[in-house]
């Protein structure tokens, strides 16, 4: 597990909002008051490049977990609250998980929001995870950041600018509100004045968040719960105090607060979801520095006493440590007792295939396949198996299904143009990278790949077609400066 991001990519990330903020038109920066105060300084458009442009750097720091099952099940959680936060459908969400031990969850404009995995592991249950997750769309449907910029919103788009990198730098950190301190420094506001609109905003994201939970069938004592458990042993003074606490100042008042808040609600009485152990098993197991400590983690109560899901754990732990066999065992076990679990025949497959028992595997991920069609974290495992024993032309196959019907992640299409170029797909597998690059932002280098497709010499009429209307639809979202970039990269001019 890493502990923060590197300092480059928070200087990075700096010089790349200040780029983003230069090319605002002063006509947007300076919108009438009209309908929400927030849009007249920063549209929901801007908003949204903004969160893309830090989820790039966090992609490209290599801290966000690819774990598609966790993605899945991070994402299923936060849809859920979001149907109920955002009844509008005025917002878009997209829920990841950074690979980073320390306890914190954190919103950036355009409806990102990411969770740590220390504070996933640090979760009792479910609804205490709900509970943050509710409290982060909150953020985002409220729009604190840009309601945070609307309330200063006399000062230049530069020092506006250098708040935003502030902002997001410290969210791409696990610190996303780092607004207030931001805009202390770019505007010299008194202090106090910005720590009181820190607490509005985070009481007002605790009451849309409790309604969020209790639509949603969460038990909205959920919330307060969390904030509870990890301020007891807790003060402020401690140097090693959660970051949730840092960046979401808990009183006792506020706890209080969201406690009886939550008794307006009808009781619920909730189980956690399987998938909610799962995700949290194998962030356990990831978690750990060796394999040999993820097993010991898991071997600590003797295993008729353990539930499945912390079975499941000990498979995953077993498979990471090369104990094959011995997951195989818990895996056939677990997929036998309870077939609706997709993970468990995921296990089934992959301890197969770590036997070198390739049928059998084969055999195990098919009948899955027909159980749960086209579903992502099967399918990627699938796949990614089929190229280890070199069926790249049906891993490909597979894939292109798949990535035609569910919206891919970048490493998923990095995943595709690997199958492609392995099963001698070379104009595809170049086509598939375009489109990697286009995704974190790189539009020259997606216009490069695509050319480089067209020197294919099995290129049919087709595909000749695709590629060049591709490139003509890349090039009227370029600036004159990547123009000239993509000039250079052909030695012209």
């Amino acid at each position: 597990m890493t502990s923060s991001l590197p300092n480059k990519i928070a200087i990075m990330l700096v010089a790349g909002l200040l780029a983003v903020a230069a090319t605002l038109p002063a006509a947007e920066i300076n919108l009438p008051d009209i309908g929400s105060p927030a849009d007249a300084l920063l549209s929901k458009n801007d908003e949204n490049r903004l969160g893309r442009a830090i989820m790039r750097e966090i992609r490209a720091s290599g801290e966000l977990v690819e774990d598609p099952l966790v993605t899945e099940y991070i994402n299923e959680i936060g849809y859920r609250l979001a149907a109920q936060a955002n009844a509008d459908g005025n917002h878009e969400f997209s829920f990841f998980v950074v690979d980073n031990n320390v306890i914190n969850a954190f919103a950036l404009p355009g409806g990102f929001i990411g969770v740590h995995t220390g504070l996933l592991e640090a979760t009792r249950n479910e609804d205490e995870l709900a509970g943050v997750l509710a409290h982060e769309v909150a953020h985002v449907t409220q729009r604190h950041i840009a309601r945070s910029i609307h309330a200063n919103s006399r000062q230049s788009i530069l020092s506006t600018a250098i708040m935003l990198g502030a902002i997001l730098v410290g969210a791409a950190g696990g610190s996303s509100d780092a607004v207030q301190g931001a805009i202390a420094v770019a505007q010299g506001t008194a202090a106090q004045q910005q720590i009181n609109f820190t607490r509005a905003n985070e009481y007002e994201a605790d009451r849309v968040g409790i309604s969020a939970l209790a639509s949603a069938g969460f038990d909205p004592q959920g919330m307060g719960s969390f904030f509870e458990v990890i301020s007891r042993g807790t003060s402020p003074s401690q140097a090693k105090m959660p970051e949730f606490l840092r960046t979401h100042p808990v009183s006792s008042a506020r706890i209080a607060e969201a406690r009886g808040r939550a008794r307006n609600y009808p009781p619920v009485h909730t189980t956690d979801s399987i998938n909610y152990g799962i995700a949290r098993a194998r962030m356990i197991v990831a978690g750990k520095d060796t394999p040999e400590a993820a097993v010991a983690h898991f071997e600590q109560e003797p295993y008729e006493f353990q539930s499945d899901v912390e079975r499941y754990g000990r498979a995953v732990a077993y498979l990471r440590a090369g104990k094959a066999l011995d997951a195989n065992r818990i895996f056939e076990e677990l997929a036998s007792k309870d077939s609706k679990v997709i993970a468990y025949h995921i296990g089934l497959g992959d301890s197969l295939m770590a036997r070198e028992a390739i049928a059998e595997a084969k055999q195990a991920y098919e009948y899955a396949l027909d159980l749960f069609p086209r579903n992502l974290p099967l399918t990627i495992h699938y796949a990614e198996a089929l190229l280890k024993i070199g069926e790249a032309e049906q891993a490909h196959a597979m894939l292109l299904d798949l990535l035609n019907n569910v919206p891919p992640t970048p490493e998923q299409v990095r995943l595709i143009a690997r199958a492609a170029i392995e099963a001698g797909e070379v104009a595809e597998a170049n086509y598939y990278m375009s489109e990697y690059r286009l995704m974190i932002g790189d539009l020259v280098g997606g216009i490069n790949f695509l050319r480089q497709a067209l020197q294919v010499p099995e290129l049919n009429e087709i595909q000749r077609i695709r590629f060049e209307a591709r490139i003509d639809f890349i090039r009227e979202f370029m600036t004159e400066d990547q123009i000239q970039q993509l000039q250079r990269s052909r030695g012209i001019g």
